[in-house]
């Protein structure tokens, strides 16, 4: 990237913090081509100029997450991704000196020859307390062993 374009833009970011209200609502209408919302306070119409101009230099979001805060806009609820654990894998976890197996099926988890909908409702059963299910298993985003799911 040219340094010298990019120090500009972090200079003209830093100089909205010194306009004035007005100010910033004459920005906004040049660089939106619109008028602000009336109940934008100074503060979030500097943020939101400054967002704009990044996203104009540096590119905007991916299309992933485009999509995901469209969803969340809706009031969709989604899940983080994580890597996929494949029907048939085993997870092993010993635990106060008790080895726990728990085996990924197509619609959830068999941990002693129950059912539980989520690692997490199985590290709950094992413990007694609440888990994060990936954690408690040490299954750990990204890794290779996990997106095999071996």
């Amino acid at each position: 990237m040219n340094n010298a374009k990019e120090a500009e833009i972090r200079a003209e970011v830093e100089k909205l913090r010194s306009l004035s209200k007005d100010d910033l609502r004459i920005r906004w209408s040049k660089l939106f081509r619109k008028a602000p919302p009336p109940a934008l306070t100074k503060d979030l119409l500097g943020r939101m100029i400054a967002w704009r101009i990044q996203e104009n230099f540096y590119g905007g979001h991916d299309k992933a997450t485009l999509r995901l805060l469209d969803a969340l806009a809706r009031g969709g609820v989604t899940k983080t991704p994580g890597p996929r654990l494949r029907p048939g894998t085993v997870l092993m976890r010993e635990h106060r000196g008790v080895r726990h197996t728990v085996t990924v099926i197509p619609d959830g988890f068999v941990w002693q020859d129950r059912s539980y909908p989520s690692l997490s409702a199985v590290a709950r059963a094992i413990t007694g307390t609440s888990w994060n299910g990936r954690r408690f298993f040490g299954v750990k985003p990204g890794t290779a062993r996990a997106e095999a799911g071996q």
